[in-house]
């Protein structure tokens, strides 16, 4: 399954879940950092710098460590974006076109909602037209009508 996750959201996952620390970072039992993918020395620097500015983070003299707000941050994250099952056949019909605008702001729900077209064997036609088999599942529906507002 793809990491759909920012880099940040990745990171204070880590950071949340992590009670072990190395050179500033939590890291696994053999002191590497936990990752589902690879960053760059400078995209994890970029990021770190996002998350002090953000009052994600602090450092704790030579350490960093997750602030309140980082922790409501990924929490909010994780609580906000549901993950649904695929109840579809990978050969069936593609009979229904979807087409969404999801606003520049919203990047992790338009992440979020690219993620489950794919899951439900949709192809994309463009970013935000895809064609796939029909009808969506009705919780999936009443989700994105309903809760993913409130994100």
């Amino acid at each position: 399954m793809k990491n759909n996750k920012s880099i940040i959201e990745n990171f204070l996952e880590e950071l949340l879940r992590s009670n072990i620390k190395y050179g500033g970072f939590s890291v696994n039992l053999l002191g590497l950092p936990v990752f589902n993918k690879k960053y760059s020395k400078g995209a994890l620097i970029n990021a770190i710098s996002k998350m002090k500015k953000n009052k994600f983070i602090e450092t704790d003299g030579e350490f960093l460590k997750i602030t309140p707000k980082g922790k409501e941050y990924i929490k909010r994250k994780q609580d906000s974006l549901q993950l649904f099952s695929n109840i579809f056949k990978k050969d069936s019909p593609k009979n229904l076109i979807v087409m969404f605008d999801i606003p520049e702001g919203k990047k992790a729900e338009r992440e979020w909602f690219r993620f489950h077209l794919k899951r439900f064997n949709y192809v994309m036609v463009q970013r935000s037209v895809w064609v796939g088999p029909s009808p969506l599942p009705k919780d999936f529906m009443n989700y994105v009508e309903c809760g993913i507002n409130k994100a």
